[in-house]
């Protein structure tokens, strides 16, 4: 996968608690042809008091005043549902990834053998949680909505300090809105991040559509995490600011075709196919009007036409002056034996 851009299939909490929409969805990312499909495994108790309030989003999208902890609390995932996932997974040859929102998370996933953590968006100043992930060795995702420079600076100090190299931090530029307006994306931050921490970066899209996590890969993004859902009108946080499935199978295509287009040699020259259309498209020096033997070629006896395999127009100043050797038709193209 290094030198291939991650997309990763975020299903997050779109499953709604049912175990048939989460295969679905494995499935959805699989014939979209995601590297990853990605759930979130949380105890609801280790996450959120059980008074606090939902995100300003939350309740837009789910259209219901209930605490965040009644909201979590149905979309937990059962840990036997796990092996069920992941054998799907298997089948579809489709990786498996979960973020973990508490210490406690993160142990069960590591025992279940993800290849990388991914660290959400909210847990970026978590310092206890950041070392616990720390520990485990793994490479790591960060991803850094709400974030400033010195939130990401913190985070990626816990790492180093425990061990984990640059190499192995992965920085995502993300704004935590749902959905994000495009005034809000500020793309250019995903950049500046990858040059101010000298980590690869990525981006994690809350906006409507699929435009901004393509042009995200071609400013540099090497992951690109996008949420997704079987239907925006389902009930959930998150489904209206989700793609659904023909749109993630277009947004995967135009990644992969983006991710061909800048992977050129970087040098301007000719490819191999566009030189056969060379001499169709290119023009080259012809006459206008008849020229007698020993008659001096002047301007006005020019004329530039395809096809372009004789005298490229470039050398009209060494062809002006010269002498016809013999007669020549209107139309003829010009050959240097045709000239003294």
């Amino acid at each position: 996968m290094k030198n291939k851009v991650v997309i990763i299939a975020e299903a997050g909490v779109n499953h709604n608690g049912d175990l048939e929409k989460a295969l679905q969805l494995i499935d959805v990312a699989a014939n979209a042809g995601a590297d990853y499909v990605k759930f979130q495994t949380f105890k609801t108790e280790n996450l959120v008091q059980k008074n606090a309030e939902k995100a300003e989003y939350q309740v837009q999208n789910t259209k219901d005043n209930s605490s965040q902890f009644d909201m979590l609390k149905k979309l937990e995932i059962p840990k036997e549902w796990y092996q069920l996932l992941m054998q799907r997974c298997k089948e579809r040859n489709i990786g498996f990834l979960s973020t973990g929102f508490d210490e406690e998370s993160i142990d069960f996933l590591d025992e279940l053998g993800c290849p990388f953590f991914k660290i959400p968006s909210g847990e970026i100043t978590n310092k206890p949680y950041l070392k616990h992930i720390a520990s485990k060795k793994k490479p790591v995702i960060i991803s850094t909505g709400m974030s400033d420079r010195r939130d990401i600076q913190n985070a990626i100090d816990v790492f180093t300090e425990n061990d984990i190299v640059l190499a192995k931090i992965t920085v995502l530029h993300c704004n935590t809105q749902y959905p994000t307006e495009m005034s809000d994306v500020n793309l250019m931050a995903m950049r500046a991040i990858g040059k101010d921490f000298n980590v690869e970066i990525g981006y994690s899209d809350h906006t409507l559509g699929t435009e901004v996590a393509i042009a995200a890969v071609a400013l540099g993004a090497k992951v690109i995490e996008k949420h997704f859902t079987l239907d925006k009108n389902l009930p959930g946080p998150d489904h209206l600011a989700s793609l659904e499935p023909e749109e993630l199978k277009i947004m995967v295509t135009s990644i992969r075709n983006i991710e061909e287009a800048i992977a050129g040699t970087g040098i301007k020259e000719p490819t191999a196919s566009e030189k056969i259309n060379r001499t169709a498209a290119r023009k080259s020096i012809h006459l206008i009007k008849p020229v007698k033997a020993g008659e001096i070629i002047t301007a006005d006896q020019l004329v530039m036409l395809r096809p372009g395999n004789g005298i490229s127009p470039m050398e009209c100043d060494h062809v002006i002056g010269c002498i016809a050797k013999h007669d020549l038709n209107q139309w003829d193209q010009l050959k240097w034996e045709d000239l003294l």
